[in-house]
């Protein structure tokens, strides 16, 4: 496979796209989205994807607004990711990227409205994804039928017109950075957890699992509190 940094530079969409189903398992259209998207977003911005010292320093931050595919086209195009601290998730359930530099904070924010996009399906797609997908009922069949509409229909959404997407300058609060934290051992369970998110009983420190506190997770449907956690 070609480099990718080249082929973000060189704008070979495809390319992406075969980076991004790796990481992401599959091609469909919302992966594809997040990929188009950050393109738009990096070509406004004027940067590229983040490299070891933009990736070190959180120069650039990607804020997404959706837990959806759509977001791991963003991780792998602009370099921001979860792990690196240069991913932020708000919980707003839009198709939304912000991409913004650290420091002046100026960004771009790019949205992608659903109801422009329902031209660019071919005939039966949405049905079919509202079976398979939605309902849990779709045969073996039917699985795979969808699955390859689904490429299809995402390797067309890589070359969407920009006038489809909504985009905007943005002026960004400024957000932290990563701060490093000391460690402490669990009372209960003799694991490590960051000082932080220690919960202190009787003077002693306790993970939040040992010490049966709420713990907020991010599953499918946004940001939740977790009641029990079986680790």
């Amino acid at each position: 496979m070609e480099n990718l940094n080249l082929a973000i530079k060189e704008k070979k969409f495809d390319v992406i796209l075969e980076y991004a189903k790796v990481f992401h398992g599959h091609i469909c259209p919302y992966l594809a989205l997040g990929i188009r998207s950050s393109l738009i977003a990096m070509e406004e911005l004027s940067v590229n994807r983040l490299g070891l010292e933009e990736s070190v320093d959180e120069s650039i931050l990607a804020i997404v607004e959706t837990n959806s595919c759509f977001a791991d086209g963003v991780q792998v195009t602009t370099g921001c990711t979860f792990g690196n601290n240069s991913l932020i998730f708000l919980d707003t359930g839009k198709t939304a990227l912000t991409l913004v530099k650290r420091g002046n904070w100026e960004g771009v924010r790019v949205y992608v409205d659903a109801e422009k996009l329902k031209d660019y399906y071919p005939p039966g797609a949405i049905e079919l994804f509202e079976k398979v997908i939605k309902r849990r009922e779709g045969t073996p069949e039917e699985k795979r039928k969808l699955s390859k509409l689904w490429e299809e229909t995402g390797r067309k959404f890589l070359y969407l017109p920009k006038e489809i997407f909504e985009v905007k300058k943005v002026k960004v609060s400024p957000i932290e950075q990563a701060p490093i934290f000391e460690s402490v051992r669990c009372s209960r369970c003799g694991e490590l957890v960051m000082a932080p998110k220690a919960v202190y009983i009787n003077g002693k420190p306790f993970c939040k699992v040992c010490a049966g506190k709420e713990i907020l997770g991010v599953i499918g449907r946004g940001i939740v509190e977790l009641e029990e956690v079986k680790l």
